[in-house]
């Protein structure tokens, strides 16, 4: 038995200026040739509905024109085949409002016979029914409706409103030209309405509008003509009434399991213009976890927080609505999370032209949102109330300690250091090989995992902490994973590794980072590369650093800078010529967003000097370059925490 899903229209409306009612008829006819080749796609509504909204389209872009009858026809056609499957009286009564309507509006139009013919067919099976029956069906449908009110629970699931429409419906089938035919339209009209101030779909406020235009033009000697007109004179288009608390995604377009296409050709939902959802990735320990949202374009969206409401047994929700944007095709909707913190993720086509993510909650402290670009993603970071400090174990993370030699945090624990646990962040890797070498063959990727490796073994062996590598092999990490994996391993500190470069081959020198608004345009340059976005995307992220400042650790962030950049010059000094301090500098790094801990970006050398680039490449010049850094945060540990190294800090200062 075919299941059908909610009675909603799913529309992939063509802005009008795009297409010309032909294109759009021969655009709905491809769509169509598609979607019957689909036999598993006919097993779900929304497909037929997202069909059908194709031609109906082709009538909307110009009611007069010479196309807007065959679109017209064609819905009702389809509505028919749906009718079919679904046997539902409102599908049946769709086609027949359309074949009527070819038949008012277009009475020379060759669709007009056909209509005519289609009419004759469906009244030829069975009598009409008496006009008595209208009666009753419309004291029916007054009691359903009265129980939908009567009950706010009921409220917030669609299909108890199309259960009550449908009722309605029956009593204007009755008797479509009698004494009760008027008021059950506006009844319909009425449930739309309330049922879109629920939905906040524009589609059920259009369908709405639309029955109070017909009680208006169809009935207008009757009262219920008036009540319409009032609606129509006060309603102001596009907007709709919020409510406290709603079911997140109560009414949701309903797809197939395990296939979230929209049945139309791969190069007609290219040219729809929507944003694509592509998936949903986490990271999280007991006290944090970080929710991305992957999409292919830049688009609007706002996020709301619900409260738990245990009558209807719904736990306290967070939802994400992404503007002019569509479920990709492999998304995994149910994304099972099941910390301490949150249960899951859901995502859902919650309108034709809106991905609604909803997230779960079990508890949390605080939550915050930002976006990032290219690729355009949403990040979610919800901290836990002993987020402060939580030790996690190797397993919480995919990242790998660099040697496992060392029990977690045994000898740093012993000493009571305040920093034991440091993640270092080799950049980039995979796909992304970051700044060519001036030397052919060398790239940026390679070089810094090889200082990574380097200094963790030092950092193990000499500051006897605990390393977490975010990548130990040449993989792709995306920017916002690396901060996650810092954050879910509770690290201490966090050093990201990079190579600098520009086009002017004659620069040279050292600089470090840490994450803040950007004070000049080297610094934004620096950060537009390592975020491979653009200077644009860094001004506008500044906007939203205010914000998320509050949970940065700016002040250590920037005393541990400064004194890694200024022991990494000075050691080096001794050993190299030409070195050069370009100082400690700040600017809006992707990967350094969000970081709940001290957190630097190391641009060790220009990669695109000669000389810098040879060095670079030198197992004597990592290996000083590391030292430099272990100098700097052996510093920084005995400032934070006077005790460090008290047993061990002469023979250590030797090895420096």
């Amino acid at each position: 038995m075919i299941i059908f899903a909610l009675l909603i229209n799913t529309a992939m409306v063509w802005p009008a200026w795009a297409l010309t009612p032909k294109e759009q008829y021969y655009r709905a006819e491809n769509a169509y040739a598609a979607f019957k080749k689909n036999i598993r796609h006919q097993k779900y509504r929304d497909k037929w509905l997202a069909c059908i909204e194709q031609y109906q389209n082709v009538y909307r872009l110009d009611p007069s024109g010479p196309w807007a009858a065959a679109g017209l026809y064609k819905s009702g056609l389809l509505y028919l085949e749906l009718h079919a499957r679904s046997y539902l009286d409102a599908d049946r009564q769709e086609a027949v409002d359309a074949f009527r309507r070819v038949i008012q509006r277009y009475p020379q139009s060759r669709y007009t016979p056909k209509s005519r013919s289609k009419l004759a067919d469906l009244d030829s099976p069975a009598a009409p029914p008496r006009p008595t029956a209208a009666a009753s069906h419309l004291k029916k449908a007054h009691a359903e409706y009265s129980q939908l009110m009567g009950s706010a629970s009921r409220q917030k699931y669609r299909d108890q409103w199309e259960k009550c429409i449908d009722h309605f419906q029956r009593a204007y089938r009755s008797d479509t030209s009698g004494p009760d035919a008027a008021e059950s339209l506006y009844m319909i009209g009425l449930i739309y309405k309330g049922l879109s101030d629920k939905s906040h779909r524009e589609s059920d406020h259009d369908q709405a509008m639309d029955y109070f235009r017909r009680v208006k033009s169809g009935f207008p000697g009757s009262a219920f003509a008036d009540k319409a007109g009032a609606e129509l004179v006060g309603n102001i288009p596009g907007t709709v009434t919020k409510i406290d608390d709603v079911d997140p995604l109560a009414g949701i377009i309903t797809q197939s399991q395990n296939d979230s296409e929209d049945g139309f050709p791969d190069d007609a939902l290219q040219r729809t213009g929507l944003v694509t959802v592509q998936g949903l990735r986490f990271w999280s320990n007991p006290s944090y976890t970080r929710i991305v949202i992957d999409a292919d374009q830049e688009t609007r969206f706002s996020h709301r927080l619900l409260k738990k409401d245990p009558s209807i047994q719904k736990p306290q929700r967070l939802y994400i609505d992404l503007s002019n944007s569509r479920l990709g095709r492999d998304i995994q909707k149910f994304v099972p999370i099941n910390d301490e913190l949150l249960s899951d993720a859901r995502a859902g086509q919650y309108t034709g032209e809106s991905v609604r993510i909803v997230v779960d909650i079990k508890s949390f402290k605080t939550y915050k949102i930002f976006s990032l670009k290219n690729p355009f993603r949403i990040v979610l970071d919800v901290w836990g109330d002993d987020s402060d400090r939580q030790i996690a174990s190797p397993s919480d993370s995919t990242a790998q300690p660099s040697t496992g030699k060392l029990p977690p945090g045994a000898i740093a624990r012993q000493l009571a250091l305040g920093v034991s646990r440091i993640v270092i962040d080799p950049g980039h890797g995979g796909k992304d090989y970051g700044a060519p070498g001036y030397l052919k063959g060398i790239h940026e990727k390679d070089v810094v995992l090889q200082i990574a490796k380097r200094l963790a073994r030092k950092v193990e062996t000499e500051l006897k902490c605990d390393v977490v590598l975010t990548r130990t092999t040449d993989r792709y990490l995306t920017l916002e994973e690396r901060t996650a994996i810092a954050n879910t391993q509770n690290a201490d500190l966090f050093i990201s590794i990079h190579t600098n470069a520009v086009r002017d081959r004659r620069a040279y020198g050292i600089e470090t980072f840490f994450l803040n608004l950007a004070t000049d345009d080297d610094a934004i340059r620096v950060a537009a590369r390592e975020n491979a976005t653009s200077a644009k995307n860094i001004s506008d992220l500044e906007s939203i650093l205010n914000d998320l400042m509050q949970n940065a650790k700016i002040s250590e962030s920037s005393r541990l800078a400064a004194m890694v950049q200024e022991e990494v010059c000075l050691h080096l000094k001794k050993n190299f010529s030409h070195i050069r301090s370009k100082g400690v500098k700040q600017a809006p790094f992707y990967v350094l967003l969000g970081a709940q801990m001290p957190a630097l970006l190391v641009e060790t050398s220009f990669i695109s000097n000669p000389r810098e680039c040879k060095r670079l490449a030198s197992d004597k010049y990592q290996e000083e370059l590391c030292n430099g850094i272990i100098r700097g945060i052996r510093k920084y540990i005995k400032e934070t925490s006077p005790t460090a190294f008290n047993h061990s800090s002469a023979e250590q200062d030797k090895k420096g």
